[in-house]
C-alpha cells in the first residue's frame, strides 16, 4: 500500500531538482540508509528517524534556508463554547419575544407589564421549586441522571457533626448558620478546645458579611425577622448626617453595638490583618463607619497593613465619615497616600470607589478627578464611572470597538447614563457610536435587567424619533419591538409625532393596533393624540375608510374601559364622530352624537357644520333635520344658525318646512323664557 505513494514522492522530488532527491538517496538527515530500487522499482523501507531536527537540519544544510515551526500549544476550550459558535451562526429574531419565554407560547409577553409578570412568575416557580427540594430531601434522593448533575440534587442544609469540635464548627460555618456557628464557638470555648486562628477568621467573615443575622435563603418565602425598632432608629439617626431618610436604610441590617462578631473579636487570643480588616469591611458594610475607621487606626498601632479591599471600603465610606468637601477630598487623599506608603496595589474598585466619593465632594473634587483618571490610565486600569456630558466623546473614543466584562456593581450604569447625555445633547451619531459599542462582543450583558434595558432602549429611541427620517425610525421600530423593547407611553408619543411630522399619517392604523397590543389602549392621554392626528385634516377616501375602522375599535376600547379609567370626552366624543362621518358611516357617526348627551357632553359648532355639509353631499334632508333637532335639544346658540343653513341651501318640502319652523318657534320660545 505504500508503494505507490513513495513512487509518487520520488517523482516530486526528481521534479523539485537533484539536491532534493539525491537528499533523500543518500539519507540528508532524513532517512539513515536512503531507499534501494529494484528491478520492478519497488522501494523499500530500511530504517526511518522520527527526529524533525535532523530533518530541518538537512534541509538547511542542502538549501541554506531556516523556517521555524511552531507548534500550537493546546487550547482550553470553555463549556458553553460549541453553544456560542453555534449562536454566531443564527441573527436575532427581531420579530420574537425573549428566548426565556419560548418554552411555552402561551406565555409568550405582549406588553412591559407582562414581560415582568412573567419573568417575576418563572423566578418564583424556581424559587418554589428549590424550596420543595431543600425543605424535603428526602423525598427527592432518587438520582436517575447519567452521569449524575449535582445541581439538580437537594442541597445539605442540615449539619451532620453534632459533636463539639472544630470540624463541627467548620461545617457550620460552610453552611452558613450564623447562630448555630456561634453557640458552636461559645461551647469549644467553654471547653478549652483550643480553635485556629483560621477558623476564627472564617467565622468572623461569616458574621461581618451577614451582620451577625441569620442569612436569607434563596428559596426562602418568609420575610426575614425586621431589628429592634428604637435600635434601628437611634443608629440610624446617627448614620444621616443632614441627609434625608432612604428606604434601603430601613431593609438593611445595622451593625448592634457589642454584637457577637465584637465579642468574638475580641475573645481572640491573637490577631493579625485579616481580622482586622474583616472586621472592617463588616462595620463599614453594616452603616458602622465610625467605629470602622477607630479599628484601622488599632490597625496601623499594631504595625499591620490592610489590603486593598479594605482601603476600598474606607474611601467609599469616606461621604458618611466627613460633612465638609475639603475634608472629604482631604481624607481621601490621605487614604491613598497611606496604600502608596504601605504598597499596598489600587485594583478598579479602589478607583471606582474614590470616583463615587468625589462625586458627593462638589466641585471641589474636579482636580482631583482628574488626577485619578490618569492615573487609572497609566496603570492601564479601566474605569467605570457615569460619563460626563464634557468627557463622553473621548470616553467614546477610548471604549469603541473594545470588549467588556462586567467587574463593578455599577458597570450597569453606564451605557444608561450615556445614552442620556446623548438624548440631552441630541447627537445621533454620539448614540450610534455607543449602540454599536453595547453590540460589540458580549457587551450587552452591561445593561443590567430587564427594567435598565427598558431605559436604554426607551432613551435611544426618543432620539432617533427626534432627529431622525420617518424611515429610519420605522426600521429601528422593527428592529427593537417586540424581541429588546417594549416601548412606554411616551414612546408611542414620540414615534406618533414623527410620523406627523414626516406626514406618514397613513401608518397610525398599525400603530394603533401595535398600541393596544403593547397594552396602552387603555391611556388615554395616547388614545386622544391619536384621535386628533386622524381627524385634523381630510385624507383620500381609502385612508379615511382605515381611519373610520380605527375609529370603531376605539370607540369600543372606550366602551370596555368606561367604568376604569377612561371617560369619554367632548373632543373625543367629536373627534371619533367626525372620523365615522369622513369614512362613510352615517348610522355610526349619528350613533355617536347620541352619546354626547348620554356622557353630559355638548357638541362644537365645527362638527355640527361637517355633519350638514355631509347631508348636503348625500341628499339626506332628514339627517339634516334631525341635527337641527338634536342641536336645539342641547340649546346651543348655533341652532338658529343651523336653521337658517337648512331653509336656504335644502330643497325642503313643504312637511319638513313646517316641521323645522315648529322646531324654531319652540326653541324661540325657550330662548324667551
Amino acid at each position: 500500500m505504500a508503494a505507490p505513494g513513495i513512487r509518487a514522492c520520488c517523482r516530486l522530488l526528481k521534479r523539485s531538482g537533484s539536491v532534493g532527491f539525491h537528499c533523500l538517496l543518500r539519507g540528508g538527515g532524513c532517512w539513515k540508509e536512503g531507499l534501494s530500487f529494484s528491478s520492478s522499482n519497488e522501494a523499500k523501507w530500511r530504517n526511518y528517524s522520527t527526529s524533525s531536527t535532523l530533518c530541518q537540519d538537512a534541509v538547511h544544510q542542502q538549501t541554506g534556508f531556516t523556517e521555524e515551526i511552531v507548534i500550537p500549544r493546546k487550547k482550553n476550550w470553555d463549556k458553553l463554547a460549541v453553544l456560542q459558535a453555534l449562536a454566531a451562526t443564527v441573527n436575532r429574531d427581531h420579530t420574537a419575544a425573549h428566548y426565556r419565554f419560548q418554552d411555552d407560547p402561551y406565555l409568550i409577553p405582549r406588553t412591559s407589564p407582562e414581560f415582568r409578570l412573567y419573568s417575576l412568575s418563572q423566578e418564583s416557580g424556581c424559587n418554589a421549586a428549590k424550596y420543595i427540594i431543600n425543605t424535603y430531601p428526602h423525598l427527592f434522593q432518587k438520582d436517575i441522571a447519567e452521569p449524575s448533575i449535582p445541581c439538580l440534587m437537594p442541597e445539605q442544609l442540615e449539619p451532620l457533626i453534632n459533636e463539639v469540635c472544630v470540624a463541627a464548627l467548620q461545617e457550620r460555618i460552610q453552611l452558613r448558620k450564623v447562630k448555630a456557628s456561634v453557640d458552636m464557638y461559645d461551647q469549644l470555648v467553654q471547653a478549652g478546645t483550643p480553635v485556629s486562628l483560621e477558623v476564627a477568621n472564617s467565622l468572623l467573615d461569616l458574621l461581618c458579611v451577614y451582620g451577625d443575622k441569620e442569612p436569607p435563603r434563596e428559596d426562602q418565602l418568609e420575610p426575614r425577622e425586621t431589628e429592634d425598632k428604637d435600635e434601628v432608629t437611634g443608629v440610624l439617626q446617627k448614620m444621616q448626617r443632614g441627609r434625608p431618610r432612604r428606604v434601603s436604610d430601613l431593609l438593611s441590617i445595622i451593625w448592634r453595638e457589642n454584637n457577637n462578631a465584637e465579642r468574638i473579636f475580641s475573645l481572640m487570643p491573637e490577631r493579625n490583618e485579616r481580622s482586622f480588616c474583616t472586621m472592617i469591611r463588616g462595620m463599614i458594610k453594616h452603616g458602622a463607619c465610625t467605629k470602622a475607621m477607630n479599628l484601622y487606626t488599632d490597625l496601623l498601632n499594631n504595625r499591620m497593613k490592610a489590603d486593598v479591599h479594605t482601603f476600598n471600603a474606607l474611601i467609599s465610606a469616606v461621604p458618611e465619615l466627613k460633612e465638609m468637601y475639603n475634608d472629604k477630598v482631604d481624607l481621601i487623599v490621605d487614604l491613598l497616600k497611606q496604600m502608596a506608603e504601605q504598597k499596598v496595589q489600587p485594583n478598579l474598585l479602589t478607583f471606582n470607589s474614590a470616583m463615587k466619593s468625589l462625586r458627593k465632594c462638589g466641585s471641589v473634587a474636579k482636580g482631583l478627578s482628574i488626577q485619578i483618571l490618569n492615573e487609572m490610565k497609566y496603570l492601564n486600569i479601566g474605569a467605570v464611572t457615569r460619563p460626563h456630558t464634557d468627557i463622553i466623546f473621548e470616553v467614546l473614543d477610548e471604549i469603541e470597538g473594545k470588549h467588556f466584562e462586567p467587574r463593578d456593581p455599577d458597570d450597569v450604569n453606564f451605557f444608561i447614563s450615556a445614552m442620556r447625555l446623548c438624548l440631552e445633547l441630541k447627537d445621533i451619531e454620539l448614540a450610534y457610536r455607543l449602540h454599536k459599542t453595547l453590540e460589540t462582543g458580549n457587551n450587552w450583558v452591561l445593561l443590567g435587567d430587564s427594567y435598565q434595558q427598558s431605559i436604554y432602549y426607551g432613551r435611544f429611541f426618543s432620539l432617533l424619533c427626534t432627529m431622525e427620517s420617518i424611515d429610519v425610525v420605522l426600521k429601528w421600530y422593527k428592529a427593537l419591538i417586540p424581541s429588546l423593547y417594549y416601548p412606554n407611553v411616551q414612546g408611542m408619543r414620540d414615534l406618533l409625532q414623527a410620523l406627523d411630522t414626516e406626514n406618514h399619517l397613513h401608518l397610525i392604523p398599525n400603530i394603533w393596533k401595535d398600541i393596544k397590543q403593547l397594552g396602552h389602549s387603555n391611556k388615554q392621554d395616547i388614545v386622544e393624540e391619536v384621535l386628533e392626528l386622524m381627524s385634523r385634516d381630510k385624507h383620500s377616501p381609502d385612508l379615511q375608510a382605515a381611519f373610520s375602522e380605527t375609529a370603531l375599535d376605539i370607540k369600543s376600547v372606550y366602551k370596555q374601559n368606561q367604568l376604569h379609567n377612561m371617560q369619554w370626552t367632548s373632543t373625543s366624543l367629536g373627534n371619533v364622530t367626525v372620523l365615522l362621518l369622513r369614512g362613510g358611516r352615517t348610522q355610526d357617526a349619528w350613533e355617536m352624537l347620541q352619546l354626547f348627551k348620554t356622557n353630559n357632553r355638548v357638541p362644537g359648532k365645527e362638527l355640527l357644520d361637517e355633519f350638514l355639509d355631509h347631508a348636503k353631499e348625500s341628499n339626506n334632508n332628514t339627517l339634516a333635520i334631525d341635527l337641527v333637532k338634536l342641536a336645539g335639544t342641547f340649546s346651543l346658540p348655533a341652532t338658529s344658525e343651523l336653521f337658517e343653513r337648512v331653509m336656504n341651501e335644502y330643497q325642503l318640502t313643504d312637511e319638513e318646512k313646517k316641521s323645522l319652523e315648529e322646531l324654531d318657534a319652540t326653541s324661540s320660545d325657550s330662548d324667551q323664557e
